[in-house]
This record gives structure tokens, C-alpha cells and sequence, in this order.
């Protein structure tokens, strides 16, 4: 019996290390959601034409004020409009939605579902909304690899 236990028990030890390996995505979500959010304006770039402004759902779990200010600061550097944290309801309330045209003069930008599979990879899906009939569901993949976290790979998921 004692022959039979132990190399069960190495094989769980192995697999149980190997699985816990890697880095930590909660502790750099800041990083990891400027990646996923800087992929959403690559997509589609036809939603981007002639925009005033970007907004940033940042109803974000884990990120910090600062992290916030980061996120918001790298945004209107890399785009040079005005960029701000708000939801759809507070870009209504606020005049930037024409609800004639169902259209933002800017694009909003939302993260909506996050999945930490693995320490080392990030599943995220987030959408770019312009209008009712311009908006767009992308798929992220974000890794750590060799000490950073960067881009794996981005695809459209729906379209309208």
C-alpha cells in the first residue's frame, strides 16, 4: 500500500508546484488592463475617426486610485484627447451621448469579464462603444513572459 501512495503523492506534489508557478496577475492589474484597454483602441480603428474623447469604465476590481490616474494619464498621452473615467449613464447625464444619433463624439471603453485561468496568462473581454451600430466585443489574451506583461493575442468576438 505504502508503495503505491508515495508515487501518487509525488506526482500531486509535482503538479501542484508547476501549477502554482508563475507571476501573480493581481498584483500588476494596473499594467494588465492598460494592455487589454490599448488593444481594444487597435481594434476597429474606424470607431476612433474624428473622436473628441475617451472614456474608461473603470468600475475595475483591484486597481487602485493611483493605478487609475496611471491608466488615465498613458491614455491621453498615447491619444492626445481628453480622457475620463465614466460610465455610459454619467456620459449621458454629462451631454457626450447624442441620443438622436445614439452616438458618443468619443468611444468608451469597458471591461467586462475577467478570468485569471493561470498566473501567467489573462483572459479579459471588453468592448468599444461609438454608437448603436458601431461597437465592438474583443477577446484579450494578456502573459507574463520573459519579466513582462505584454499582448498575446486579441480577436473581434461580436460586431455591430
Amino acid at each position: 500500500m505504502k508503495k503505491r501512495l508515495f508515487p501518487l503523492l509525488l506526482i500531486f506534489t509535482i503538479t501542484l508546484t508547476a501549477c502554482s508557478g508563475g507571476e501573480n496577475p493581481k498584483d500588476h492589474l494596473g499594467e494588465i488592463y492598460t494592455i487589454a484597454l490599448d488593444a481594444l483602441m487597435e481594434e476597429d480603428k474606424a470607431l476612433n475617426s474624428d473622436m473628441t474623447f475617451i472614456a474608461i469604465d473603470m468600475n475595475l476590481d483591484g486597481v487602485d486610485e493611483e493605478q487609475k490616474k496611471t491608466l488615465l494619464h498613458h491614455f491621453k498621452d498615447q491619444y492626445k484627447v481628453e480622457v475620463m473615467d465614466a460610465t455610459m449613464d454619467e456620459l449621458e447625464e454629462k451631454g457626450y451621448y447624442n441620443p438622436d444619433t445614439n452616438a458618443l463624439e468619443g468611444v468608451l471603453l469597458r471591461i467586462e469579464k475577467v478570468d485569471f485561468t493561470f498566473n501567467d496568462h489573462v483572459l479579459i473581454e471588453g468592448s468599444k462603444f461609438k454608437s448603436g451600430i458601431g461597437a465592438i466585443g474583443v477577446m484579450i489574451e494578456v502573459e507574463y513572459e520573459d519579466g513582462k506583461w505584454h499582448l498575446k493575442e486579441s480577436e473581434l468576438s461580436w460586431i455591430s
